[in-house]
């Protein structure tokens, strides 16, 4: 069994370069299983800067959906695997999955659920979102409570767990 680390936060509250900074204690080749798609400029940029930040020890896989086959395909061809981020991964789910919602939480819990079978160290990036306000939007509304739902569940079976704020690391677990 290896050993499973979440890293959560607010939007831009350091959670990237904490998870990061964790990777960098394991030896090269790292991979980085990026779930964001850039759909628009601010997007791309961001996803820029994310890649700027890494070096050649780093090797990107893409997958916005598929993210648990992606992790079991590269078993044992890095030392360790970052995951960023679960929340752009379930925005994916909540938008292509004929199961909305229900679909999408299920794929986190079988996702979770795999933990216990890992070789390789997974660490994990997602974002905390249901710390304000209550959404307008019904669609809104459903993606905080599958966010926090799915940020439960993860963080149950993961070893560790820390939340970022001000981009300073708290351990919870």
């Amino acid at each position: 069994m290896s050993k499973v680390v979440l890293v959560t936060g607010g939007a831009r509250s350091g959670k990237s370069r904490f998870a990061e900074g964790l990777a960098d204690a394991y030896a090269p080749l790292r991979g980085y299983l990026a779930t964001g798609e850039p759909g628009d400029a601010e997007m791309a940029d961001r996803i820029a800067r994310h890649q700027g930040r890494r070096g050649p020890e780093w090797q990107t896989v893409e997958e916005p959906l598929e993210v648990a086959e992606a992790i079991r395909s590269h078993e044992g061809r890095f030392n360790v695997m970052l995951l960023d981020c679960v929340t752009l991964w379930i925005s994916n789910l909540l938008f292509r999955c004929p199961g909305g919602a229900g679909e999408a939480l299920a794929q986190v819990a079988s996702f979770a659920g795999s933990f216990a079978s890992l070789q390789t160290p997974l660490i994990i990036v997602t974002n905390e979102v249901g710390m304000g306000i209550v959404p307008e939007h019904p669609l809104s509304r459903s993606f905080r409570d599958l966010a926090g739902e799915a940020n439960e569940l993860i963080a149950a079976a993961a070893d560790e767990v820390y939340v970022t704020i001000s981009g300073l690391p708290l351990r919870l677990k």
